[in-house]
């Protein structure tokens, strides 16, 4: 068991996002048996869930545009992505294989449809925050391992933003599933190691 200092958090590992699900990722179902693995030994457990409105902002559909298109917001550049995860629907579920059960706290993020929002930690603009942050700290975290889905975005953008906010962070990239949508895991592992983040197996 670990420290009670130390939180697992599992990131987006929903039907839409494992194989057949409208923004499948390869072997994003693999990494669940060891998923579920890890989460006794945490004393604290996290899931988070994409929770999108039918009229998303980032859903390409609401922009009769390419999906993996990129266009500017006031946020920034946003990938418009294949509708997925939308509110209530079974894609958005988790995957029936999780132990969903064991998690102490689930974090819906990207409700807001004129916001993307990838990490657990904030939405995209990097300043409106999911509430994780404070949960934490009032259950005594400073140490974070991250898993889930996809390693390239989520997953990343979270890890980035809890180095940021001074939590201790490693991703385990063998319990993770990438997109690596044209270049995009080798760039953000070298940003993750930059900002401290810790890779493992």
């Amino acid at each position: 068991m670990r420290p009670s200092t130390e939180a697992l958090i599992v990131i987006d590992v929903q039907n839409d996002f494992c194989p057949g699900g409208a923004l499948a990722v390869a072997g994003g179902d693999a990494i669940i048996p060891r998923i579920n693995t890890l989460l006794p030994d945490f004393a604290v457990r996290v899931l988070t869930q994409d929770w999108h409105p039918a009229d998303h902002t980032s859903f390409a559909s609401n922009h009769r545009a390419a999906p993996f298109s990129v266009i500017e917001m006031p946020y920034g550049p946003q990938v418009l992505w294949p509708d997925h995860c939308v509110q209530g629907t079974p894609g958005a579920a988790f995957h029936p294989d999780l132990n969903s059960d064991a998690a102490d706290l689930v974090i819906r993020k990207g409700f807001r449809a004129q916001i993307d929002s990838y990490s657990a930690f904030f939405e995209n603009d990097r300043t409106t925050p999911t509430g994780l942050e404070g949960y934490l700290r009032t259950r005594g975290v400073d140490r974070l391992t991250l898993v889930g889905i996809a390693t390239d975005f989520c997953v990343a953008y979270s890890a980035l933003d809890a180095a940021r906010l001074g939590f201790g962070v490693s991703v385990l990239e063998g319990a993770c599933a990438a997109i690596d949508l044209n270049g995009s895991l080798a760039a953000i592992r070298a940003q993750m190691l930059a900002a401290g983040v810790a890779l493992e197996a």
